[in-house]
């Protein structure tokens, strides 16, 4: 997967005793979670307003398509788990996030994601609205995926 980019978003998560399984470390299927819940905190920390109001007050969602992850390194509650988060590639109707998931500066996962753009309401497939696309910009010519 590519290089992450400087302008990454850090978004901290306290793994807990109850996100871990028999083995001691993260359940496999809270990972993926981790990583949905640090982009829907890059659409809140950029955009000002996650998935949810994104659905209900501006009609626009987001459902996925693909959901890929590597595993590096076990995550267990023993330190914070930071997903650093990016826009890797805008489509005419999709958008593909990457999530990095360190503990204690060790890679222990990397996740790639891909939505697309529909209006909620008719569950349509559509461009992605004018200030989302014009949001996105600098953080994917910051990733390398359009021209500066």
């Amino acid at each position: 997967m590519a290089a992450r980019p400087s302008s990454a978003y850090q978004h901290e998560i306290r793994v807990t005793w109850g996100d871990c399984d028999p083995a001691k470390i993260a359940y496999t299927g809270r990972l993926p979670w981790f990583a949905l819940d640090a982009i829907n905190a890059w659409w809140e920390e950029h955009l000002g307003q996650g998935w949810f109001q994104l659905e209900l007050d501006r009609n626009v969602g987001t459902p996925f398509v693909r959901l890929e992850m590597d595993f590096k390194a076990p995550v267990t509650p023993r330190h914070r788990l930071i997903c650093h988060v990016w826009p890797n590639r805008l489509g005419e109707s999709s958008i593909e996030f990457r999530v990095d998931g360190e503990q204690d500066g060790e890679l222990c996962f990397s996740a790639r994601t891909v939505s697309v753009f529909i209006v909620a309401g008719a569950f349509e497939k559509c461009r992605p609205p004018k200030d989302i696309k014009e949001l996105l910009d600098p953080f994917l010519r910051d990733a390398g995926r359009i021209d500066a």
